[in-house]
């Protein structure tokens, strides 16, 4: 028998090494590398023998020309949330790969089973699951009420007899719950490690290719909100999706992070109901739900998520500290581009914030992640540190420079339309943002610098 070989791989990198060391070279993480064990070479395998570089026998392929490659539309299929949809792209994608993580409780099961139970009722589908037992799966879609016909369900984490079963049933969408208890008889080790999700994600993904099965994975989060397991899980991949919301919170945000038939960053809402989820498809209006006393440093921006601009309030509190280095606290925000924000606040706007605690939230668990924010973020600190409220009409929105300067953002124009559409009637925006005629009813008021944005105020 061959000797068996191993390896030693980077988890956060998927960098491989021969023997074991302390860092890893490629990403400079300490304590990363684990040990994998390599399958023994095939005999008959190209290592040698006759012909230019030991190739002999490899079957050649013809080389195509992109000008020549068929550029049909390949058939999408709906999730039946359109909420989904669009964070995938527009459907599901025949023979691709979907990777959907996030913490324990927010959802991913659930969102995946009324996915199923829907889609089964007019394609074949196939749900595995390596978590729970089949009567448990049983009573939460009771619980959700959902249809439960015509769904092929399978407890079982072997990833040999997954796929045995799916080449006999042949699913239109398979789906898998969770990578991380599935495993593969010839790797010697536990459900969970780095051989076993790098080997049967890979497994798994090579059967969609060649299938054409649509390949839906549930894939376990760490304690800071990244997917566990090797980071080349994440290259396997054809669309990595992550579902976002807190226990204290009933909405759940679902974000793309990476995806190669559609715009990363899309944003899809959720709100965690009796049944189920159910999808938002208009959350400006539930960002938007505001007191009808207006309160200071209180203020409406417009944020562009994937395709679409969303309407969210961010809130600032300004109290004296008591506490030497006063405090910097962002929720929903870069915390290092808020104290940033603050030092050009008191360099060009002459506001001084040293002594003052600093707290900024964006209501509704929203992660804004774009820089149009920023002038939204200082004129709601100005309003809090003097003590009064800002218009309820007022919509604000672009990026603030070192120098003090507002620059523009991406896709001005479909902002200012979606503010002008909930009833805004004044918006400060960077100059060149602004529009060669405002909306009906709309007063814009552009600004080249932070002093002029105060002053229109």
């Amino acid at each position: 028998m061959a000797k068996a070989k191993s390896a030693f791989v980077c988890t956060e990198c998927g960098a491989e090494y021969r023997k074991w060391q302390g860092q890893c070279s490629s990403c400079q993480e300490w304590n990363t590398l684990s040990e994998v064990r390599l399958s023994a070479a095939r005999p008959g395998a190209a290592s040698g023998g006759s012909g230019r570089g030991g190739y002999a026998g490899v079957v050649s392929r013809e080389v195509v020309e992109l000008s020549n490659v068929d550029l049909g539309e390949v058939p999408r299929l709906t999730s039946t949330f359109e909420e989904f949809d669009r964070v995938l792209g527009g459907g599901l994608v025949p023979g691709s790969a979907v990777l959907l993580g996030g913490h324990p409780g927010a959802g991913k099961s659930t969102l995946l089973l009324q996915t199923a139970c829907k889609l089964a009722q007019q394609r074949r589908v196939l749900y595995v699951t390596g978590e729970e037992s089949l009567s448990q799966v049983a009573m939460r879609a009771h619980r959700l009420q959902l249809p439960t016909q015509g769904l092929q369900m399978l407890a079982e984490t072997s990833i040999e007899t997954i796929l045995g079963v799916a080449e006999r049933e042949r699913p239109e969408v398979l789906i898998i719950d969770s990578i991380q208890t599935t495993h593969l008889e010839d790797i010697a080790s536990a459900p969970g490690g780095v051989a076993q999700v790098r080997e049967s994600a890979a497994a798994l993904t090579r059967f969609a290719k060649q299938s054409s099965t649509v390949l839906m994975l549930v894939g376990h989060v760490t304690k800071d909100g990244t997917l566990a397991g090797p980071k080349v899980l994440e290259h396997m991949i054809d669309a990595s999706l992550l579902l976002e919301g807190g226990a204290d919170s009933r909405f759940r945000t679902l974000r793309g992070q990476k995806n190669r038939f559609g715009a990363v960053n899309e944003l899809g809402v959720f709100a965690m109901l009796e049944h189920g989820l159910k999808e938002v498809k208009n959350p400006s209006a539930i960002f938007l739900s505001r007191s009808e006393e207006q309160a200071p440093g209180s203020l409406v921006m417009v944020v562009w998520e994937g395709t679409r601009p969303i309407l969210v309030e961010v809130q600032a509190l300004l109290d004296d500290s008591a506490l030497g280095n006063p405090r910097r606290v962002a929720v929903g925000l870069d915390q290092n581009r808020l104290a940033m924000l603050l030092a050009v606040l008191h360099r060009h706007g002459g506001l001084f914030t040293g002594d003052q605690d600093v707290f900024l939230n964006v209501v509704g668990g929203v992660k804004v992640l774009e820089t149009s924010a920023d002038l939204a973020v200082l004129l709601a600190v100005v309003s809090s540190l003097q003590s009064r409220p800002l218009a309820r009409e007022l919509v604000v929105f672009g990026e603030v420079g070192l120098s003090g300067e507002i620059r523009p953002v991406p896709s001005g124009q479909e902002r200012i339309v979606e503010a002008a559409k909930h009833g805004f009637r004044r918006a400060i925006v960077p100059r060149a943002n602004a529009p060669k005629q405002a909306p009906e009813g709309m007063e814009v008021v552009a600004v080249d610098k932070l002093a002029d944005a105060l002053e229109a105020l």
